[in-house]
């Protein structure tokens, strides 16, 4: 029991994922005894942050579209200096208030260059507060690439400016930071390996029974692949029992489109709580590439075709299909060539294949961050 306390600040976008991700670690840091309260600036979205971890909600952006060209608040309205103002000066009390030993930021400085405004003053503040808390940078394993120049060395002179460490929540065997971000080398001896940050095990329980599940993850950009779902299970043998799964944040007008397509061996659903016990129990996963879907595939071990996310230039979701196609864990449609009938031939392809039976990828990096940032842990080695 570390007795510590942990600031998390968190902030999704555009997709659920990184809030996830977060989520899960900020519950591994609680059973280990820290004192952790998360600091969203998103939608809220149910469950997330679970109810053992402490909560402070900013007002709440969005993007204002698929490229992350912009801020919105939560009714689309761009966000003006006095929202920013507002947001950041909550920022600033709660980090005065808490006082904690630990501070985690998800993503920044690799991502989220559109808080900037309010995360550098927040980081000032950090290194001004007596006893100074530790500070790491929390990044997924695949980084999006940069297009800009000069965008890595901003990062790198972020790092060593204000960051004690880097936790990187992959497994170097399946995919290493550098391989995606070039300037690697010059915070080498920042980074720490987490392993894949994978829901916790659950135990066995009644759950119902489908041969296919289809995720589309926070759904926002998911109703191509919900769509295209319908129209493969009428191509398939209607003996298949089918789940669609199409996130709380797909717009309604979407979801009520593909209610009117179902057929009878297919149920439409906007959140599932049992999802990971359903891939335990499925034939088969269809589902974007994102971080936190495929570590519930890769625990439930069933089939899977990803169809990975790359409209407006993101690039992370391609690189971690690719890598899944190459262990044999996936089958793979680039977006662009994402239809009901290729789906289907897809399918028919994965379900004639046996279930993978290992894969020898970590997905215990929620409980090791915890380990990790304790006394005796890896960081007090940096």
């Amino acid at each position: 029991m570390t007795g510590q306390s942990v600031l998390f600040y968190v902030q999704h976008l555009l997709g659920i994922g990184h809030l996830a991700r977060a989520s899960r670690i900020s519950q591994a840091l609680v059973q280990d005894g820290y004192d952790v309260t998360m600091v969203t600036g998103g939608l809220p979205v149910k469950g997330f942050p679970p109810a053992t971890v402490r909560h402070v909600a900013l007002p709440p952006v969005v993007s204002a579209d698929a490229g992350f060209s912009g801020l919105a608040d939560m009714h689309g309205n761009p966000v003006d200096e006095a929202f920013k103002d507002q947001r950041r000066a909550k920022l600033l009390d709660t980090l005065a208030t808490l006082k904690p030993d630990i501070v985690l930021i998800e993503a920044f400085p690799f991502g989220r260059r559109q808080m900037r405004f309010e995360l550098l003053p927040f980081l000032k503040a950090i290194h001004a507060t007596k006893p100074r808390p530790r500070v790491y940078s929390s990044v997924r394993d695949i980084l999006q690439a940069r297009a800009k120049p000069g965008r890595d060395e901003e990062s790198v002179a972020l790092l060593n400016t204000w960051f004690d460490g880097v936790l990187v929540h992959g497994h170097p065997d399946f995919v290493r930071l550098d391989e995606t971000f070039p300037l690697a080398g010059a915070i080498q001896d920042k980074i720490i390996y987490t392993g894949l940050v994978a829901a916790p095990k659950t135990q066995a329980g009644k759950t119902d029974i489908f041969d296919i599940v289809v995720s589309a993850g926070g759904g926002a950009v998911g109703a191509n692949l919900v769509e295209a779902a319908t129209g493969a299970a009428q191509r398939l043998p209607q003996s298949l029992r089918w789940c669609l799964i199409a996130g709380p944040n797909m717009p309604q007008l979407d979801y009520d489109r593909i209610v009117q397509s179902l057929g009878s061996n297919v149920e439409l659903h906007r959140f599932r709580e049992d999802f990971r016990d359903l891939l335990k129990a499925a034939e088969l996963s269809v589902s974007q590439a994102g971080y936190n879907t495929v570590g519930d595939v890769l625990e439930a071990g069933c089939r899977s075709v990803v169809v990975p996310f790359t409209s407006g230039g993101e690039t992370e979701q391609q690189v971690r299909a690719d890598r899944l196609v190459l262990r044999g864990l996936a089958r793979s449609i680039h977006e662009t060539d994402l239809d009901a009938d290729r789906l289907a031939d897809e399918i028919t392809h994965a379900l004639a294949l046996s279930k993978p039976k290992g894969h020898g990828i970590d997905l215990g990096g929620a409980s090791r961050t915890a380990a990790i940032l304790g006394p005796g842990g890896l960081v007090d080695q940096l």
